[in-house]
Order: C-alpha cells, then sequence, then structure tokens
C-alpha cells in the first residue's frame, strides 16, 4: 500500500439522516443524509432524534472522514467555495433498515464519483464549525502547491508512416 493510500487524519462524526413521507404511488418514504454531528455521540444507531409531522431525523450511526495529504487541494476548494460541504453517502442494506451510511467524504470529487453507482443516495451537506476547522489546520499543515506543468506534444514525424511493415511482415 502506498503512502498515499494512507489517511493522515481520521475524524470520527455521526451521522444524521430524515425519512419523509414520499407524495408517490410508488414508495412509503424518502431518505436523506441531511448533516453531521462532530465526534462520535454516545447513542446506538438508528435512534430516532425528533419526529415531525411527516418526517423523522434518526441518528443513522458513525463514520469517519479521511483526510489524504495528496488531497489537500480539492480539500481546499471545498473550503473555497463559500459553504463547505460534507457528502454524505448511504448504501442499500438487506439488514433491518433500508440503508447503511458507507461513508463521509470532504472531497467533493470523491462524493461525486459515490454516485456513479446509481444506488447509493448522496448528499452534501453543511460543514459543521468544528469540522471545518479541523481540515482548514490539515491543509496548512500538509499542502504543497504544484506548479503545473504543460506537456509539450511530440512533432509528427511524416517518414514513420512510409517505415511502417504491412501486418504479414512483409513490405
Amino acid at each position: 500500500m502506498s503512502p498515499a493510500a494512507v489517511p493522515l487524519l481520521r475524524i470520527p462524526v455521526g451521522v444524521v439522516v430524515e425519512r419523509r413521507k414520499a407524495d408517490s404511488p410508488w414508495i412509503d418514504f424518502v431518505w436523506r443524509g441531511v448533516g453531521v454531528l462532530p465526534d462520535e455521540p454516545e447513542m446506538a444507531p438508528w435512534t430516532v432524534l425528533r419526529e415531525q409531522y411527516e418526517a423523522t431525523l434518526y441518528y443513522a450511526g458513525r463514520a469517519v472522514v479521511d483526510l489524504y495529504r495528496s488531497e489537500t487541494e480539492r480539500y481546499r476548494e471545498n473550503m473555497a467555495s463559500g459553504s463547505p460541504g460534507i457528502w454524505i453517502v448511504l448504501s442499500p442494506s438487506e439488514g433491518a433498515w433500508p440503508y447503511v451510511v458507507s461513508a463521509v467524504t470532504a472531497d467533493p470529487a470523491e462524493g461525486e464519483a459515490f454516485t456513479e453507482s446509481g444506488t447509493n443516495l448522496v448528499e452534501a451537506v453543511p460543514m459543521p464549525e468544528a469540522l471545518r476547522e479541523t481540515i482548514e489546520s490539515f491543509i496548512a499543515e500538509h499542502h504543497v502547491e504544484r506548479e503545473f506543468v504543460k506537456r509539450e506534444r511530440r512533432r509528427a514525424d511524416p517518414e514513420a508512416l512510409a517505415r511502417r511493415t504491412h501486418e504479414g511482415g512483409h513490405e
């Protein structure tokens, strides 16, 4: 495993999801991630946090936001966006609950990549202040500015095609 594949910092968080009554003949409820809690709360997964008219908030469980030195540029872009986000990824489950928390990330590109399977529920939620401060400190300590180097194309060799042999190896 390369050193770049090992997170330098792991931040535990709690994930909050919402189940809302659907206005649809095909499904009963709509699920979505609505927030992350700094640290890991002392409660069991799928604890009801609040019930309202047609919506219920649950503490869905714990997750870890992994920070990598190689991704500091993306974290910086997230912070500079004006409204930094955290991406919550819920994957379908065969268990007692229809979804399981499969990932939480501060990397916008990684969050978008989780949408490619088509079965995950991916939601960008506002980043809590405590998490923002931790990630900004990580960026300040580990970011290395990389100069963009444009590759120069090699000039075409017009004689290269003339020297090619036919597939059978005969000229």
